[in-house]
């Protein structure tokens, strides 16, 4: 697995670096210093985790998901105990505590193993261009002091709200700061529809399509949710599903 390691103290780099030089299926392909650093990095050598500090000057880890449109798996690394509950409540894939014992990393990396060849299964069962976003892929949301990492597969609706994007998953309708057509570039269109000019909806989630006023249709989701389909989209939309 490749991974890049992301803290703002060097010595904390360093050590991180010799506990995992040990691990022969670890390859360690950069180090960070800050969010900025990180940014480019992961989004030029697309690392399969990132060992990331959560407490940095300036900037976070989690300001870096959020500023990420493809999140990696992530393990943080923390000094404080409220931060590493906070992370296990965001369902990252684990969080290390500082000073990092080896055999708590040993435990992290099977973890990781385990992540890696599930995820490699299930994109070998989805067709997609490489740059896409597929219901595979995962996204950071964070809304006020709640955070998750939320699988695309599970996000039903995506809906615009000034310069924010509503993300409907579960029982959540957190916001990010992003815009709807941003967006609607970054997503697989086998699996995303841009319904309206407020709306893009997951396919898989359709349950119901019913005509509407003036040629639009609207579609019903698992959940409930109606939206409704603009006329412009609605021939578009009953191709790609075959009506």
């Amino acid at each position: 697995m490749r991974a890049l390691i992301v803290d703002d103290e060097r010595l904390a780099r360093k050590e991180l670096m010799s506990l995992l030089s040990i691990h022969d299926n670890v390859e360690v392909i950069g180090e960070a210093l800050n969010v900025d650093d990180a940014k480019e990095k992961i989004e030029q050598q697309q690392p399969d985790v990132i060992f990331l500090d959560i407490q940095m000057p300036e900037k976070t880890g989690f300001d870096l998901l959020e500023e990420l449109d493809h999140v990696p798996l992530v393990v943080f690394i923390t000094a404080y105990d409220e931060f590493a509950i906070q992370a296990f409540q965001v369902n990252a894939l684990d969080y290390l505590l500082k000073p990092i014992e080896p055999e708590r990393l040993a435990e992290t990396l099977k973890k990781l193993e385990r992540k890696l060849e599930e995820l490699k299964n299930e994109k070998e069962d989805v067709e997609s261009s490489p740059d896409k976003l597929t219901l595979n892929d995962q996204v950071f949301v964070k809304d006020g002091d709640r955070c998750w990492f939320v699988k695309l597969a599970n996000v039903r609706l995506f809906e615009s709200d000034g310069n924010y994007i509503k993300v409907y998953f579960d029982n959540n309708k957190p916001m990010i700061h992003k815009s709807l057509n941003a967006l609607d570039e970054r997503l697989d269109e086998k699996s995303f529809f841009r319904a309206s000019r407020k709306h893009i909806i997951n396919l898989s989630w359709v349950e119901s399509i019913e005509p509407w006023f003036n040629g639009g249709l609207v579609v019903t989701l698992k959940g409930g949710d109606r939206i409704e389909v603009s006329r412009r989209q609605a021939a578009r939309f009953k191709d790609l599903m075959s009506l």
